[in-house]
């Protein structure tokens, strides 16, 4: 699409109504359930803006260092990571940040953990995406990650239905490297892992290629490169971290996602007539409290549509909207499964790509590490699974980019 083109008036009525949405549903809830609550839509909105135009894609770096020993998507996601730890360590080792108190995802590793993440990790590559990538990918048009949403949210009732059997499988007690090395040591050993992980991307893709993969040139003004995308995937990994930190001081805990689906499932099901009080997972005092209350009072909810709005803002901005409802029905096939895989490993796992892996990693808990070698093994079956459902190169899907 040509600059111009992209610059004519219609091409800002969609991004402006999801602007407005995003304001106006900031202020409502706002009022209604605290100032907080209200920004965290807006934060929602701006990291959907930022993984539609970075193209911030778990799922499609994971899969492209493993078929193609490309690791530049993997580099940015330790950068990402580098620069969380070094934000979040001080304040969850002091337990307050701008006067607020703070605690970070710090969960069990056990046999769940260890199930979850790699079903996960396949339902990646079938679904398409992971958590973030799903919601954003979805706001921004794609009509087939619709279809892995709605499955993702029934594996996340599922998983939920299962999740205290998992629980009372063998597991060793949290463990954060806050408390065990302190902040500076925790931050250290963080960046010593992250660098050790970049390296060893550099060294396989020399390897494989003689040299690294050059950035892609985008020949664009700066000002429209902004607004209309795409943005350097460097820019994306520091935008998500400040916007993951943001999330910390605005609601006292990292950025997570999938709780929602299971919370949205679990009303649809009681709304049909269901009962979900008696199962383990919500019978935690926290789970049982978003059951009762409004879903708009979730904070995950809440940031949830501010991603999907902010994709929607930023595809259009793009010129990018199309969506495509003539999908193969091995693609539905595959989106079913990898969505049900997704959300019902995301349930066992303590959380997905964001709240166990980023959020995890951020927060010191060794459990985000766990989560990420199994996640990767996942990612390895599920890439060998995809010529199953899909056609061309490698099995790869005309959307990889940006899932």
């Amino acid at each position: 699409m040509s600059t111009t083109a992209a610059a004519t008036p219609a091409s800002y009525r969609v991004p402006l109504l999801a602007t407005a949405a995003i304001v106006l549903g900031a202020l409502t809830i706002g009022v209604i359930f605290g100032a907080n609550t209200g920004l965290l839509m807006i934060v929602g909105g701006l990291l959907g803006m930022v993984l539609y135009h970075a193209a911030f894609g778990f799922t499609s770096a994971w899969r492209v260092f493993i078929t193609e020993r490309r690791g530049r998507g993997l580099r940015a996601q330790m950068v990402m990571l580098a620069i969380a730890v070094v934000l979040f360590f001080p304040a969850l080792g002091a337990g307050t940040l701008f006067g607020t108190p703070v605690s970070g995802f710090v969960s069990p590793i056990g046999i769940s953990v260890l199930v979850g993440a790699f079903l996960f990790g396949i339902g990646m590559q079938l679904g398409g995406g992971c958590a973030s990538g799903t919601l954003f990918t979805a706001g921004g048009g794609n009509a087939r990650m619709l279809i892995t949403l709605v499955f993702f949210i029934i594996g996340s009732v599922i998983g939920s239905a299962h999740f205290a059997w998992w629980q009372r499988l063998p597991a060793f007690e949290p463990i954060s490297l806050i408390d065990i090395a302190g902040t500076t040591g925790g931050i250290a050993i963080s960046l010593v892992l992250f660098v050790a992980i970049a390296v060893f991307t550099l060294v396989m893709e020399k390897r494989r290629h003689g040299q690294l993969e050059q950035v892609p040139l985008v020949e664009k003004p700066a000002a429209l490169r902004w607004l209309s995308g795409p943005w350097p995937l460097l820019a994306g990994a520091v935008a998500l971290a400040l916007l993951n930190f943001a999330t910390l001081a605005l609601a006292g805990r990292p950025w997570g996602i999938t709780s929602a689906f299971a919370l949205w499932g679990a009303k649809v099901y009681e709304l049909f007539g269901g009962s979900v009080t008696g199962w383990g997972y919500w019978q935690a005092p926290g789970n049982a409290a978003a059951l009762e209350a409004s879903v708009w009072s979730d904070i995950t909810t809440v940031m949830n549509v501010g991603i999907m709005l902010g994709a929607l803002m930023a595809a259009h901005l793009a010129g990018r909207f199309a969506p495509n409802f003539r999908i193969p029905l091995r693609s539905v096939v595959a989106a079913i499964i990898g969505g049900l895989m997704l959300g019902y490993g995301a349930r066992l796992a303590f959380g997905c790509n964001i709240g166990a892996y980023f959020s995890g990693i951020a927060s010191g808990s060794l459990h985000g590490w766990v989560w990420l070698v199994a996640a990767f093994a996942g990612n390895i079956v599920g890439v060998k699974l995809r010529p199953l459902f899909f056609t061309g190169e490698a099995g790869r899907q005309p959307t990889a980019k940006t899932c």
